[in-house]
């Protein structure tokens, strides 16, 4: 145990981990059968050198954690069936003899004593028979003798294998039977034959003397007996004693392996392991400039060179992330300014453009007033073709208004700063019919829409101008041979949204163009055919975005147009009053024609007089 305590209290670095004992651990490690280890992949460093060219060794020759608990445990298990083994014929050679003492030799000694039993019953029986000549005194010799002959069947197998026992058995019998033939039966002939016989006093002397015989064969036979329990005794003490001492010496022996395993174990793999942990802990910790060293078993060696690695890597991306931090929080600083200065310009742009379409519609007012005027006080001067030219101008200039208000309202969508508050889809559906009823009536288009729309969160205005837009499309774009049906359906989106559409059973879109409808100025048709600014549905959509939905066409409706769009569903309980838009409800009264819209005036050049 010095050895080992003097193992332990050497530095680990320098027990287990010295390169210059390489071949020590490499014999251990060839009897051991470990395979060589090594790295499958030499890691990179943070310049991009590999590691292997940095001076860091190979592991080889050294056997893995794995490895050293295969070994350990290989150990432990031939020791324990080296000790079973042993302990197995130990206690095979107890029971043995044990078995031996208790089936054989015992039984052997009551079997004897049974015999000399029988023998005294016979000479007791021919002594009372010929002091007596009564057949009653005779019976104990009858006995003795069947008893003999049952004694000797079960004696002769407990004692086959003791020769000396065999033969004390074969001289005993001998001699009974010479007293029996020579003495007992002439002295006892009338008891067996019926014929008288004269006690003879020779005789009887004679046999007192062969009988004695048979005592001095009792002797022997019991003491031959006793002694072979003894010794048998005797042998059981001994190997119970070996036994005793070997199980100790084993207990000692495992005791002892375990220690020396254990104190092993901890020094070549312990050891090794807790300096890896404390060294990832430090990376973990944010310790990225201690180095990690290698030591240990071969896996464990393998795993701190790539935990190096990684420490390698993690303070070189570390240094990076520290420049571009830097580099960021300029940049940062940078964009704080920019976005300071597009606040600044946005806020410029949004005051020039109302002061720009003021300043362009007025210099067009006054151009659509003097023709105006031009046309009223010199129209019987004028031609046909001059009548016709101020007519031209006329609408040039109304059609730039309308312009000019279209690209402000869809300027404005989402610049502001809206106050998205619970909304009543049904009071923006009013709204917007009631600022398409003139062209309602002048259509004859028949709206349907539900008993009553759910409420969502949003722009009251901006929604009723999405209902507009759609609407004033549908009667725009309606077919000639029909009248013009418009439907206005709702429902739940899969994601929970409330799903919205409107239908109309016009000319429809088709599925090439079904994108572009919603692209800024995009026109199907010419201005000849369909009037409008090509705003309406791009504003459409901005709105709908604006409002966190989606909007698009539904390309399988094949009898007209359908236009889908989702918006949120509120948070909150029903919309209040601040949600509708003034204006009058859907109950007032509606147009013949127009089912749901209410009578009153429309408002010419809005959005929704313009084509998607």
């Amino acid at each position: 145990m010095s050895d080992v305590n003097g193992t332990s209290g050497r530095n680990g670095a320098d027990s287990t981990d010295n390169a210059d004992s390489t071949s020590s651990t490499s014999g251990v490690g060839d009897t051991a059968g470990a395979s060589e280890a090594i790295a499958p992949d030499a890691p990179e460093t943070p310049d991009g050198s590999d590691a292997s060219k940095t001076g860091r060794r190979q592991v080889s020759g050294r056997l893995t954690v794995q490895g050293w608990f295969q070994l350990v445990l290989g150990i432990m298990t031939l020791l324990v069936i080296v000790f079973a083994v042993i302990g197995a014929q130990l206690l095979s050679r107890t029971t043995t003899i044990s078995d031996h003492l208790s089936n054989n030799v015992q039984p052997a000694r009551v079997e004897s004593v049974r015999l000399q039993t029988a023998l005294l019953d016979q000479e007791t029986g021919v002594r009372g028979y010929v002091l007596t000549h009564s057949l009653e005194f005779f019976q104990p010799y009858k006995d003795g003798l069947a008893e003999q002959k049952r004694v000797n069947a079960r004696l002769k197998p407990l004692i086959a294998g003791n020769t000396r026992s065999m033969k004390d058995l074969t001289a005993l019998t001998v001699a009974a039977d010479h007293w029996r033939n020579v003495y007992a039966k002439p002295l006892t002939a009338d008891a067996t034959a019926g014929v008288p016989v004269d006690s003879d006093r020779a005789l009887l002397d004679g046999s007192k003397k062969a009988f004695d015989d048979v005592r001095t064969l009792f002797t022997i036979q019991d003491t031959h007996l006793q002694a072979e329990r003894q010794r048998s005794q005797d042998e059981l003490k001994h190997v119970r004693g070996e036994r005793d001492a070997v199980l100790l010496a084993m207990l000692a022996s495992f005791l002892a392996a375990v220690v020396v395993l254990a104190v092993l174990v901890r020094q070549i793999v312990g050891r090794p392991l807790l300096r890896l942990r404390h060294a990832s802990l430090r990376v973990a910790g944010g310790d990225f400039d201690t180095p990690i060293e290698s030591s240990g078993p071969a896996d464990l060696q393998v795993l701190a060179e790539a935990v190096e690695a990684m420490r390698g890597g993690i303070a070189g991306a570390l240094a990076q992330a520290r420049d571009q931090r830097e580099l960021l929080a300029v940049q940062a600083l940078e964009l704080t300014e920019q976005s300071e200065e597009l606040r600044r310009s946005n806020a410029e742009l949004e005051q020039f453009a109302y002061v720009a379409s003021h300043d362009l519609q007025e210099p067009l007012r006054k151009v659509a007033s003097f023709c105006q005027l031009l046309e009223k006080r010199y129209r019987h001067a004028l031609d046909e073709r001059g009548v016709q030219y101020i007519d031209f101008a006329v609408d040039g200039a109304r059609r730039m208004q309308i312009l000019i208000n279209d690209l402000l309202a869809f300027s404005r969508v989402g610049r502001a700063q809206d106050d998205h508050r619970p909304v009543q889809l049904d009071a923006t559906l009013d709204q917007a019919l009631y600022n398409l009823a003139d062209r309602l009536e002048e259509s004859g288009a028949r709206v349907e829409r539900p008993k009553a729309l759910p409420d969502t969160v949003g722009d009251a205005t901006l929604l009723a101008l999405v209902w507009q837009n759609l609407i004033g499309n549908a009667i725009k774009f309606r077919a000639a041979d029909r009248t013009p049906v418009i439907t206005v359906e709702a429902g739940t989106a899969p994601d929970g949204s409330l799903a919205l559409s409107v239908t109309d059973n016009g000319i429809g879109i088709q599925e090439e163009f079904s994108e572009k409808v919603f692209v800024l100025f995009q026109r199907l048709h010419s201005r000849n055919t369909y009037e409008g600014t090509g705003i309406g549905l791009a504003m459409c959509r901005k709105i709908v975005e604006h409002h966190g939905g989606r909007i698009s066409v539904d390309n399988e409706y094949t009898g007209g147009t359908r236009i889908r769009f989702t918006l949120a569903v509120p948070q909150e309980g029903p919309a209040d009053a601040a949600g509708a838009l003034p204006g009058p409800s859907r109950d007032t009264g509606a147009l013949p024609g127009a089912a749901g819209a209410v009578e009153t005036a429309g408002v010419p050049g809005t959005p929704g007089d313009t084509e998607g």
